[in-house]
């Protein structure tokens, strides 16, 4: 299972995993922190790209530099555009099946073994529970 806690701090708001990591979470008009669209698209991106990075070592083709950059266009106030992820790769000299071997890989990935690229496509049911009085 997956869990996060968010709150109000005396600085704004907090999320915190149960291993101890944090990210400070605000408005998108706010210096230093992310916004809730970017830590989703964190999400999209840090899922695939800590999936592909192993997959694509494991068959001898370790990249020499493994980046995405993952945007949206907002459409309205409440509503995303498509999400688009954009590699940037360095291969290795003289290895001339990495980038086959990365490109599969990442179609692999981000059609089968990203779950949060599954649950943005497919849609999550979101349940909200609100205190009783």
């Amino acid at each position: 299972m997956a869990k996060v806690r968010v709150e109000r701090t005396e600085d704004g708001f907090l999320a915190t995993n149960e291993r101890g990591a944090s990210v400070a979470v605000g408005s998108s008009d706010q210096e230093g922190v992310f916004s809730p669209v970017e830590l989703l698209l964190v999400a999209l991106g840090g899922c695939e790209i800590v999936t592909i990075e192993p997959l694509t070592a494991k068959r001898g083709h370790r990249l020499l530099k493994l980046a995405v950059q993952v945007d949206a266009e907002k459409l309205g106030p409440t509503k995303l555009g498509p999400i688009t992820a954009t590699y940037e790769i360095e291969l290795p000299p003289g290895d001339d099946k990495a980038r086959e071997v990365f490109e599969a890989v990442a179609h692999r990935v981000h059609e089968n073994h990203c779950t949060v690229g599954r649950a943005l496509r497919e849609g999550t049911e979101t349940l909200q529970i609100l205190p009783r009085p």
